[in-house]
């Protein structure tokens, strides 16, 4: 039986093209390398999963590659290449700032620092988490980031920057890593089911990548686990069954029984929610997006705002026509108001209950409001 590989690991990208969602970074890095100005020391900064210390590592393969080709990609096949994939390089160092944040962790490597690269230009050096590191330690480290060999770089790379001393920060080349867009992970996602004969519903992988909350990691870990669950076959069912996902379809079916003021429809439908073993602060949470959703399709020039694949986009399209933006916006205000009060609230149900209930009759007292005879207040 051979060895599985977790996708995160097998599609982790080798070269600067292959890197999901920051053009910005990967393009501004491969310029550096073309015109010969990189700077002494980098700090990569960004959500988890984005992509830092795998474009650290393609940076540090790329630039003591021997034979860097015209697109500024590393070849993979010189001998830095392969002792650098191999991972017994002796001019690239890993360090886990996690795991080695004493002083006398960074006091061994600044002597590393001393002595020339054996093989390659450069001698990169990449720390992760760099926010671990001690004060003393930080402290070790500002001469040595502030006056490098020529020959040495250091890629920093973190999840908190704020934990970082301003004079580390000063010293470096700071390059911010954007959460990745759904289109952009579902796309790759896509791309990574071709290539392993899954199959797939564009629906499903576009819930994988809005779960995912813009991190590319966890989005693989959610596909490897779906793939399991569903036998390679991901529906948009399989996904949410999987990942205790709310389907939109309770949001829609609850938004038309509130526009037709079928206040018994909507208790049902939160009564079948909390019997599916959902909590009703993930409800109305839910529902608050769901109108905010629907409050973004009504506008052309909003439109792209709406992270959700092609097949829901219609739906809400089609909802959000039949609705008035005075019904929508009451009904937010309403389930904002909800969710505030949830937690302190002894009774969560009743607060959900009362906030469905002030929904269904916006209508009524809109309609009253426009015949001179009633003034609707904030909470409805």
């Amino acid at each position: 039986m051979d060895n599985f590989i977790v996708s995160a690991r097998k599609y982790r990208p080798v070269t600067f093209d292959s890197v999901v969602g920051q053009q910005h970074i990967t393009g501004t890095l491969k310029n550096a390398i073309h015109h010969n100005q990189l700077a002494q020391a980098f700090l990569f900064c960004g959500p988890r999963g984005v992509g830092k210390t795998t474009c650290a590592r393609i940076l540090a393969k790329t630039i003591n590659c021997e034979n860097v080709s015209d697109q500024i990609e590393a070849c993979g096949t010189c001998d830095s290449c392969r002792s650098f994939q191999q991972g017994n390089s002796f001019s690239i160092h890993e360090l886990d700032a996690a795991s080695n944040n004493s002083v006398d962790d960074i006091r061994s490597l600044i002597e590393q620092v001393r002595i020339p690269p054996q093989t390659g230009k450069y001698k990169i050096y990449i720390i992760d988490e760099v926010h671990m590191l001690s004060q003393a330690a930080f402290n070790a480290f500002l001469k040595t980031l502030e006056e490098p060999p020529s020959y040495a770089i250091f890629i920093l790379a973190t999840t908190e920057k704020h934990k970082i001393l301003p004079t580390i920060l000063s010293r470096c080349q700071i390059f911010d890593f954007n959460r990745i867009k759904v289109d952009d992970m579902a796309s790759h996602l896509a791309a990574i089911a071709d290539k392993e004969s899954i199959t797939y519903e564009q629906d499903g992988l576009h819930i994988i990548a809005q779960k995912a909350d813009g991190g590319l990691r966890d989005a693989l870990s959610m596909f490897d686990q779906i793939v399991s669950f569903s036998n390679k076959n991901i529906t948009y069912q399989s996904v949410i069954d999987n990942l205790n996902i709310l389907d939109y379809d309770y949001y829609f079916k609850l938004i038309d029984g509130i526009a037709k003021e079928e206040a018994a429809d909507a208790l049902l439908i939160f009564d079948k929610v909390l019997n599916n073993g959902f909590d009703g602060g993930h409800f109305i949470g839910g529902l608050s997006n769901h109108l905010r959703n629907l409050l973004v399709a009504k506008e052309p020039a909003t439109l792209k705002l709406l992270e959700v694949s092609d097949t829901i986009k219609r739906k809400y399209l089609a909802q959000a026509q039949a609705l008035s933006s005075g019904l929508l916006l009451s009904a937010l205000n309403i389930a904002n108001q909800c969710e505030i009060n949830y937690k302190s609230s002894k009774n969560q149900r009743l607060q959900v209950e009362l906030a469905l209930l002030k929904m269904c009759h916006i209508s009524a007292a809109i309609l009253l409001s426009q015949q001179g005879s009633f003034t609707p207040s904030t909470g409805v």
